[in-house]
């Protein structure tokens, strides 16, 4: 699958899609990104998610406008669709997201759903915290949630 990667301010953006969809959003410390895929291009149809990503970390962007691929189970996308819902600067806890789904006696595997989440950021992950304000566990690691 295409991939294209940028700087982000806190490491690699490694973005994976294809002219119809955008797949998954990894970001990546430094040193595991090979310098020649850094000197890339990216393909014309995954431009839109870099700049769109830019403008999130310059402030100027609160959401985006993509087109992804969400092909997991219908509970994961059920789960992720409502994340969209979370207004910018704010977030719920995993319970709190899971009394909206209607979940409440599957609160851990609402936060499952949460933590597999290819698309950080564009479906904002970082907006769900425990009860105790805190990240549990996200797919690509918990360094990646300074604040984004």
């Amino acid at each position: 699958m295409p991939t294209s990667c940028y700087k982000i301010p806190f490491g690699i953006a490694r973005i994976t899609g294809n002219p119809n969809r955008i797949q998954s959003i990894h970001f990546l410390q430094e040193d595991n990104t090979s310098s020649e895929l850094m000197k890339r291009t990216p393909p014309l149809y995954l431009q839109p998610c870099v700049v769109q990503l830019e403008a999130y970390f310059q402030g100027q962007r609160k959401h985006f406008n993509l087109t992804v691929n969400l092909k997991e189970s219908d509970f994961q996308v059920k789960v992720w669709k409502s994340m969209l819902k979370i207004f910018f600067g704010k977030s719920k806890s995993y319970r709190m997201q899971s009394e909206a789904l209607e979940y409440i006696k599957t609160i851990r595997t609402v936060a499952t759903a949460i933590g597999e989440n290819l698309l950080w950021i564009v479906i904002p992950r970082h907006s769900v915290l425990s009860s105790h304000k805190s990240h549990i566990r996200y797919a690509g690691g918990l360094w990646q949630n300074n604040g984004y």
